[in-house]
C-alpha cells in the first residue's frame, strides 16, 4: 500500500509539468490559430501563402521531429532553449497550425448571406466577424477543438524524449526501478481523468453556445 501511495505521489509530481505545458500551449496556440484563420479567409494573398506554408509544414511533419529540431537542431546554429521553452514553442506552433485549419473551416462554414446582411446593416468587417461570424463559427469548431485538446494531453508524453519529467516518464522510472507495471495503470488513470475534465469543459462550452444554432 505504501509503495502504491509513493508511486502515485511521484507520478502526480510529473503531472504538474504536464498541466503547465498543456496550459501554456493552449494559451499560445489558440490565439495563433485564430489569427492564422482570419488571414486565410482574408484577401491578402502573400499572407495567405505564408500561413499555407506554415500549416503545411507543421501539420505534415511529426511533432516529435519538430521537438527534436527545436531542442537538438537549433543549438547547432547558435539558438538554444531550455527544455520547457523548447517544448512550449514546438507544441504551440504545431497546435496553432491545426487550430488555424479548424477555425478557418468554421468561419467558412457560415452562410455568405450573413456577410451580405451585415454589410446592408452598415457593419464593418471587424464588427461582422466579432459579433456575427465568429460566435457562430465558435459553436461549430468546439467538437474538433475538443479532440485536439484531448490529443494534446496525450502528446505531452513526447517531452520525455528531451529529458522532461512528465507523467509517463515518472511512471516508466518506477517500472524500471521496481519491476512492476502498476505505475502504468496509475498513469493511465491520471490521463483518463484529465481527458474527462477536458470533455466536460467543452460540453459546457457547447451548451453555452447552443444559442447560435
Amino acid at each position: 500500500m505504501t509503495n502504491l501511495i509513493d508511486s502515485t505521489t511521484y507520478i502526480l509530481q510529473g503531472s504538474i509539468f504536464t498541466i503547465e505545458l498543456y496550459i501554456a500551449t493552449i494559451i499560445l496556440s489558440i490565439p495563433l490559430g485564430i489569427i492564422g484563420a482570419l488571414i486565410k479567409v482574408s484577401s491578402i494573398k502573400i499572407l495567405n501563402k505564408i500561413v499555407d506554408i506554415y500549416t503545411w509544414l507543421f501539420r505534415g511533419t511529426p511533432l516529435l521531429l519538430q521537438l527534436f529540431f527545436t531542442y537538438f537542431g537549433l543549438p547547432i546554429i547558435g539558438i538554444r532553449f531550455t527544455p520547457f521553452t523548447a517544448a512550449v514553442l514546438t507544441f504551440s506552433l504545431n497546435y496553432g497550425a491545426y487550430f488555424t485549419e479548424i477555425f478557418r473551416s468554421g468561419i467558412q462554414s457560415i452562410d455568405k448571406g450573413q456577410y451580405e446582411a451585415s454589410k446592408v446593416l452598415g457593419m464593418s468587417y471587424r464588427q461582422t466577424m466579432s459579433k456575427i461570424i465568429l460566435p457562430q463559427a465558435f459553436k461549430r469548431i468546439i467538437p474538433p477543438t475538443c479532440n485536439e485538446g484531448i490529443t494534446l494531453i496525450k502528446d505531452t508524453a513526447l517531452v520525455a524524449a528531451i529529458g522532461l519529467q512528465d507523467i509517463l516518464r515518472a511512471a516508466r522510472e518506477i517500472v524500471t526501478r521496481d519491476f512492476t507495471i502498476t505505475p502504468f495503470f496509475i498513469a493511465a488513470i491520471i490521463y483518463l481523468i484529465f481527458t474527462s475534465l477536458i470533455v466536460m469543459a467543452f460540453k459546457k462550452l457547447e451548451k453555452k453556445y447552443s444559442v447560435y444554432e
